[in-house]
């Protein structure tokens, strides 16, 4: 902790600014008190802002000396003084050498700070508080906040608060920017993702496309030539064989109608041509139901296709079930054999007889289990019966040994009783010896005390003799006579000087004029101080009126020709703006084309899905292919079945083999074909046609979309458009950026401009004010000229000079005074010393004959104490014999019953071992023999199932495989078909692909999706950082919130506490219980910030009813609670320093207020002597408050300050018990 040890003063104010004239002041622990009258230069020795030179050498809070110089100087110039610091030096011990720092008055500042351990607020308002401004506590409201909130330390947290919600706003606005650019960047990130995977997919296409194309090729090449010479003699032979077979079967047809009705004339159809149109129509409806059940029989093979797959499926799954099963079956047997395994040992274990070959039947499993159920009955019987014998002798041990213990308990409780009224006694027996060996020497010590007593009551009655109390304070009275005749001149000197300076007229009326003169400097120098940094920043110097006035019409100039240009770049960023518009609305329109091109596009092409367009038309084309393949060779065929039926003798079906039952069945079956022969030509000529026309069509379709207007707007004039509104917008930035600087600049030279107008009015006042000095000067001149030459009789130095020597007179007068008592008060003291001497010897003597007295007794209790002592020792040592026997036997009793309860806990842990064994292997057996049976029974179910399962699946498989090889004939038919129509196909989804992925490798090129991956990720990034700079913002600016709360409210119930405590120890009157400091909470909000402010308040509180203090209470009361409360915060803030200084704390207090301030302060000091470094330095003028505080212990000295005949102030170092003697 720190504290202040000496200080030098020269030349400050009333100081003397010679070497000789250094006053020095050494500061007192805990108390330094400063006395003298008013003007004498107390209140110099603690201010901080002065002149000439101090020096101060004091305890940091580390324990370590420092010393501080500051020095000034002042220099009288023909006008004025003209005052600026010197070095300022520090001076700190290192190492024990003196280390000179010399620094500037700032960083001295704040190394006193720092070395005394308290801010500066505490120093200036609470430590170290000059007279005028003592009453600071009961201020107006603005003023006491403002040094509450600087003494408190809240300004900078606040300022810290504010920063921090400042920053976290700013976080805030950076979060959510980041969330709506995120918003993008993660379309396009996620669209830039969607067109790289649909151009992989594209480009692995394309491949396999390419690769297919090129197989097919290779295909195709040897086999081109060969198919179309195939393709020309297939028509030629297909058109001369219909034309032959048409020929010979109507020939043939002709024939055998003229035969059939050569034949048949006598056997003419006799019925009606009704009759003969129903017959025609039943032989129609017999074909068509052939038809129908052979469309049906076909189903039903694909039905059965389909069965036979799945079928295949089941066979599987219940192979695996029988492998499981089959599994099962081995565990099972494996289970059983473990059963055997286990019924055979239990059995062994058991010596039980008939169970040595396996496996075992049921009747012997059952058998088995009802023996062991028998056996497990009897060895817990065996086992109850045990246990409970040894209860019964752990019983009887039991009661022997109980017997026994007490017995034993008896007997030691004895001895322990004995023992301790033998140490009693014997511990007696120690103190009377010891009392006896005192007494051996008491009848030489007695005379020794006779002779001290003598010889001390003749020391003090010749000191009784010697002295002259009497005399001397008959020499203080005189003294004191003469110092009250001094005191009545210097008081009429006193009025003297007041006459001379009220009849000194001119002196007044020069000081007057000085006075005016230096007013007007002063205004003339807070004008320069108010605007000297704004004009030397804008002119470079300190202007007058006139320069000021020509600065202010160029400065409007320059303003008027910046507005010129500004409206000359808004009128070009308008034009540019325009244009821009103009370039986006084309840019759109084409965008509007590409989009309607592509739309057209891909509508010619039936969708975005290319492929699935071109296979549904190749499915159509293959559709009329085969239609029109079979339409081919449907002439052929009937031909050839109408050969075969008409030319074999005994005709039958050419598909099923079956003869005809009659003959009208025959013909029924030729007309037929012959009626569908004749249909083919037609037919097949009509499907040629379809066929051409969908080829053409799907030619028309592919071919007809022509992709080179897209490719004409994506590459040349989109881009295009694009980079002129590109330059367009650079144009307008670069505009925006111009606009943006002029108007800076505008704003600038208005600033500057409404800045010099300002200061304007103030520099034309200045001038008056210069000019009225010089009117001044010029009065001032006129009355010296007045005042030379005028003589007076007697002058204010002469009177000055006669109470300079009185004041002198009367300094001596005290110190003699001062010496006088002190003579007398030493005289008293050794007196009294004396005195007490004589009484501590007398009453010395007076004990020592009272012990000799008792010396008899105490040696007949010695031998009386030795006899009870060896009785007891006796007594001791034969119940100790008798003892011995007794623990012998009860440790026989206790080991005999251990081993009881040991055989007893073996015999059960046994006995419960075997039950648990039995009991063990009996439950797995019969869980065993359960799961055995239950996987016995499943086992059996489950083959004679998979036995039906696999002849049906056999079955199915048969069907299946004859399913399939129907199937493959059939597919490699197709497929032959199918490869030579692939070709155009595969080429022209290749030219779709292709043109798909320039489009998606052009969109990933643009600039919104070349980086969109890297963009979101560092945006991301970015915005999760700053998401956890806010959270521990939130934090950070809740505990210090809270924490500034907590401290305010903790530190402002603790100054409370003492200020009540204070000012119920110190003030006398009944109207007021206590003071306190209210500190009211108010939430204010500026600019949308929210934070908590204090105003603070000082009330009295009488019962239910606190006012406030400021304006209701007498100048006493305020300047004892201002006091109390700066005792309250020196108390609570000054941790690390000890000082407080208290200047006039006596100013407008009663007589009785300040008696009681005095009582507060002595036990203030009281409580605080245990800190080492407390320091109270009070400054008074009221010599009776000091003798007050000399009453106490704690104050030895003080200091007195007056003027010497050189009108210097001087310190003199007094003691209090000269202020005393004086007062009295």
């Amino acid at each position: 902790m720190s504290k202040i040890d000496k200080m030098s003063i020269l030349g400050v104010r009333s100081f003397g600014v010679e070497d000789k004239d250094r006053q020095v002041i050494a500061f007192f622990s805990p108390l330094t008190v400063l006395v003298g009258p008013n003007g004498a230069g107390k209140t110099d020795a603690h201010e901080t802002d002065v002149r000439a030179q101090i020096r101060l050498l004091f305890t940091d809070v580390n324990g370590e000396k420092v010393t501080i110089q500051r020095s000034m100087s002042c220099t009288q110039k023909a006008k004025n003084n003209q005052f600026k610091s010197l070095d300022q030096v520090i001076t700190r011990i290192k190492d024990g050498q003196k280390v000179h720092l010399p620094s500037k008055c700032g960083e001295l500042d704040r190394e006193m700070i720092s070395a005394l351990g308290v801010s500066k607020p505490v120093l200036n308002h609470v430590i170290f508080c000059h007279q005028e401004e003592s009453n600071w506590p009961l201020s107006e409201g603005k003023a006491l906040k403002e040094k509450f909130d600087s003494i408190f330390a809240a300004t900078k947290y606040i300022k810290a608060l504010e920063t921090m919600r400042q920053q976290r706003l700013k976080q805030s606005q950076t979060v959510k920017e980041c969330q709506m650019e995120l918003h993008y960047l993660k379309q396009n990130k996620e669209k830039a993702q969607q067109i790289k995977e649909m151009v992989s997919t594209k480009e692995a296409q394309l491949m396999a496309s390419k690769d297919s194309i090129q197989q097919i090729e290779n295909q195709i090449d040897p086999l081109e030539t060969r198919m179309i010479d195939i393709d020309d003699q297939l028509g030629k032979v297909i058109k001369l064989d219909n034309e032959i077979q048409a020929v010979n079967s109507r020939k043939k047809q002709m024939e055998e109608d003229n035969k059939e009705l050569e034949e048949t004339m006598e056997q003419v159809f006799q019925g009606s041509d009704e009759q003969l149109q129903d017959v025609y129509q039943n032989h129609q409806r017999t074909v068509k139901e052939k038809e129908r059940r052979l469309v049906d029989c076909q189903k039903e093979l694909e039905r059965a296709g389909r069965e036979c797959q799945r079928l295949n499926r089941v066979k599987a799954e219940l192979l695996v079930e029988q492998g499981r099963l089959q599994l099962e079956a081995d565990r099972h047997s494996q289970n059983i054999r473990n059963r055997d395994a286990q019924v055979r040992s239990l059995s062994s274990y058991l010596e039980m007889e008939g169970y040595d070959r396996m496996p075992f039947s049921n009747l012997q499993l059952e058998s088995f289990h009802h023996q062991v159920t028998q056996r497990l009955e009897q060895e817990k019987e065996t086992l109850s019966q045990v246990l409970a014998d040894l209860q019964q002798k752990e019983v009887l041990k039991q009661q022997s040994i109980d017997e026994m213990r007490d017995k034993k308990t008896g007997l030691e409780r004895t001895v322990e009783l004995k023992r301790d009224l033998q140490n009693k006694k014997q511990q007696e027996l120690r103190n009377i010896r010891a009392d006896l060996q005192k007494l051996e020497g008491s009848s030489t010590r007695l005379q020794e005390l006779e002779n001290e007593l003598n010889k001390a009551e003749r020391e003090l009655q010749n000191a009784v003799q010697s002295s002259n109390v009497d005399e001397l304070k008959a020499e203080v009275v005189e003294l004191q006579r003469e110092k009250t005749e001094l005191d009545r001149k210097q008081r009429q000197l006193d009025q003297e000087m007041e006459t001379l300076n009220t009849h000194t007229s001119a002196r007044t009326q020069m000081d007057m004029l000085r006075k005016d003169k230096m007013e007007k400097e002063d205004q003339v120098r807070k004008i320069k101080s108010r605007h000297n940094e704004d004009l030397v920043s804008l002119l470079g110097h300190f202007p007058n009126k006139r320069e000021l006035e020509d600065w202010i019409y160029a400065k409007s100039k320059e303003m008027k020709t910046t507005r010129d240009r500004l409206a000359k770049f808004n009128k070009d960023l308008a034009s540019s703006e325009q244009n821009k518009s103009h370039i986006a609305a084309e840019l759109r329109k084409k965008e509007q084309q590409l989009s309607a091109d592509e739309e057209k596009f891909f509508n010619i092409c039936g969708s975005q899905d290319l492929e699935q367009d071109l296979s549904k038309l190749q499915e159509d084309l293959e559709k009329v292919s085969k239609q029109r393949a079979m339409l081919a060779g449907a002439t052929a065929v009937y031909t050839q079945f109408i050969s075969q039926l008409t030319e074999d003798r005994e005709p039958c079906c050419p598909v099923c083999q079956r003869t005809f039952p009659s003959e009208s069945d025959l013909q029924e079956v030729i007309s037929d074909m012959q009626s569908k022969l004749r249909l083919v030509p037609d037919k097949l000529k009509n499907t040629e046609q379809d066929m051409k026309r969908k080829e053409r069509k799907k030619k028309d379709e592919m071919m007809g979309s022509n992709p080179q207007s897209i490719v004409q707007l994506q590459e040349k004039e989109l881009p295009e458009l694009r980079n002129r509104l590109q330059n367009v917008n650079r144009d307008i930035e670069r505009l925006k950026g111009d606009v943006e600087e002029q108007e800076t600049l505008l704003a600038s030279l208005t600033s500057e401009e409404d800045t010099a107008k300002a200061c304007l009015q103030d520099i034309s006042l200045m001038d008056r004010y210069q000019m009225d000095l010089k009117d001044v000067e010029r009065k001032i001149a006129q009355q010296a000229a007045k005042l030379h030459g005028v003589d007076l009789t007697r002058t204010i130095q002469q009177v000055s000079q006669e109470k300079q020597e009185t004041q002198h007179k009367l300094d001596t007068m005290s110190s003699k005074m001062e010496l006088k008592r002190k003579l007398i008060q030493d005289q008293q003291d050794q007196i009294q010393m004396l005195k007490s001497a004589v009484n501590e010897t007398r009453a010395d003597k007076l004990q020592l004959s009272s012990d000799m007295q008792k010396q008899q007794q105490l040696e007949e209790q010695c031998v009386e104490f030795t006899t009870e002592i060896q009785t007891l020792t006796r007594d001791i040592r034969e119940a100790r014999e008798q003892l011995s026997p007794l623990s012998a036997t009860l440790e026989k009793l206790q080991q005999e019953k251990q081993e009881i309860l040991e055989r007893k806990k073996q015999k059960q842990e046994e006995g419960q071992e075997k039950v648990k064994i039995l009991l063990s292997r009996f439950k797995f057996l019969q869980q065993k023999e359960s799961e055995l049976q239950e996987t016995n029974t499943q086992l059996h179910e489950d083959i004679d199932t998979q036995k039906v399962q696999e002849r049906w699946l056999q079955d199915n498989l048969t069907l299946r495989k004859r399913v399939e090889e129907l199937k493959e004939v059939t597919a490699r038919r197709e497929a032959l078909l199918k490869d030579m129509e692939n070709h155009n196909l595969i080429k022209c989804l290749q030219a779709h692909k292709c043109f798909y992925l320039f489009f998606c490798r052009k969109q990933l090129r643009e600039d919104q999706y070349d980086k969109a991956d890297e963009r979101y990720r560092n945006k991301m990034i970015t915005m999760r950082t700053t998401e956890l700079v806010i959270k521990d913002l939130d934090l950070y600016y809740k505990a210090l919130d809270q924490t500034i709360m907590k401290f305010h409210s903790m530190k402002m119930d603790e100054i409370n506490k003492i200020i009540r405590d204070l000012w119920r120890n110190t003030y006398r009157g009944q109207d007021i219980e206590y003071v306190e400091i209210r500190s009211d909470v108010s939430e204010s909000t500026s600019a949308g910030a929210r934070r908590r402010v204090y105003n603070y308040r000082v009330v009295m509180v009488k019962g239910d009813t606190a006012l406030d203090m400021r304006g209701r209470c007498s100048a006493g009361q305020k300047v004892l609670a201002s006091l109390i409360i700066r005792l309250a915060l020196a108390e609570t803030f000054c941790l690390n320093c000890g000082i407080l200084a208290l200047d006039e704390p006596t100013t407008n207090l009663d007589r009785e207020n300040i008696e009681s301030l005095a009582l507060a302060l002595v036990e203030i000091i009281k409580s605080r002597t245990r800190q080492r470094n407390f320091q109270l330095l009070i400054i008074t003028h009221d010599e009776d408050f000091v003798e007050l505080l000399g009453r106490s212990s704690y104050i030895e000295h003080f200091y007195r300050i007056r003027k010497n005949q050189d009108q210097n102030s001087e310190i003199t170092k007094c003691s209090i018990s000269s202020l005393s003697s004086y007062l009295h």
